[in-house]
């Protein structure tokens, strides 16, 4: 039975299952795991995650087994957190990035992250090698303002740690150059073989913009306009192969198709309900008109406007259930008055 997270904007995290199998009245049970309304609207929840190990989320093996947990700041402020079974605060590691970011994202296999923001490219590091050193790679200070040239190759040089980083489009029509705003982002494949990397980044403009890392420091592919209202938000692959899932500023969500940026279909206005939708792959062939039409299964009200939904990835049975409500209850607070 698929289970969802939903965080909201007053800092509490609910669950909403959904039984395709049950009564018409009873399809859906929403249940609240965490109430955070005593802290009124300045700990809204921004981001949730999931990490699973032998069929296991993570909120369930931090009552026995030790864990990492992986934060970055909009300043660049990267921090590795060690939390374990002995009794006492959990050990940091530090490390500085560039600063403006907008989205972070780790690899499938923790080996790599990567980032976007204001005026910073999309870029991909090694996760080991960028707690080693912090410093650029070159000082910029020293070089004078009229050398462009040797300006601009120590702006293209990676920092310790970064294995890739990305380089903007072309300039327009009018020869200028177009502004970097990356909003969002997300890795759509394993890595491949050298540590090849095929990424998706979403920006203020609504564009959606694919990367191979391999092929070369500019996207793949640009698909324009994507986004309808104030630019993209959210951006996720999809189960099938060649489909991703995008959120504008305006909450429509839509399916795309990567092979031509077409959009499959998409869902107008999201509100204070949970829609729980139905999902299928792009047609064979690009360009064509799907056999089968998305339709919406399921909406709940959840009273309070929410601010990000993730799904937990297992199945979820009655004994399992129960044993969450026990696991929540036990669980303590971390972290000091600041939220951090």
């Amino acid at each position: 039975m698929p289970r969802f997270l939903v965080g909201d904007e007053l800092g509490s995290i609910k669950s909403v299952t959904y039984d395709e199998k049950a009564r018409p009245d009873s399809k859906s049970q929403l249940r609240t795991l965490y109430d955070g309304t005593g802290s009124g609207r300045t700990r809204g929840i921004q981001r949730l995650a999931i990490s699973s190990r032998d069929d296991d989320t993570l909120v369930r093996r931090t009552l026995s087994l030790s864990f990492t947990v992986f934060s970055c700041t909009s300043n660049g402020a990267f921090r590795l957190s060690t939390l374990g079974e002995e009794a006492g605060s959990p050990t940091h590691k530090l490390a500085a990035l560039p600063s403006r970011l907008t989205d972070w994202r780790l690899g499938c296999n923790k080996e790599t992250f990567a980032y976007g923001g204001d005026e910073v490219d999309l870029s991909v590091w090694n996760t080991e090698r960028a707690f080693q050193s912090s410093s650029s790679s070159e000082d910029t200070s020293s070089i004078p303002l009229n050398n462009t040239k040797k300006r601009k190759r120590a702006n293209d040089a990676l920092f310790p740690g970064e294995v890739w980083r990305a380089k903007n489009v072309p300039n327009d029509f009018l020869g200028l150059r177009q502004p970097v705003h990356n909003t969002c982002l997300t890795y759509i494949s394993p890595p491949g073989s050298g540590g090849q990397q095929h990424l998706l980044a979403g920006t203020r403009f609504g564009d959606v913009r694919r990367y191979d890392t391999r092929a070369g420091r500019r996207p793949v592919s640009d698909f324009k306009n994507v986004g309808k209202i104030g630019g993209l938000r959210t951006i996720e692959k999809g189960f099938s192969e060649h489909e991703a899932f995008v959120s504008d500023q305006g909450s429509n969500l839509f399916a795309l198709d990567l092979r031509n940026g077409g959009i499959l279909y998409g869902y107008k206005a999201l509100d204070r309900y949970t829609r729980i939708h139905s999902t299928f792959p792009p047609p064979p062939v690009a360009g064509k008109r799907a056999d089968e039409r998305s339709t919406t299964l399921e909406k709940v009200y959840v009273t309070t406007v929410p601010t990000v939904v993730i799904w937990d990835q297992r199945e979820e049975t009655e004994a399992d259930e129960e044993e969450d409500e026990n696991i929540w209850e036990t669980l303590k607070h971390v972290g000091g008055s600041d939220g951090e």
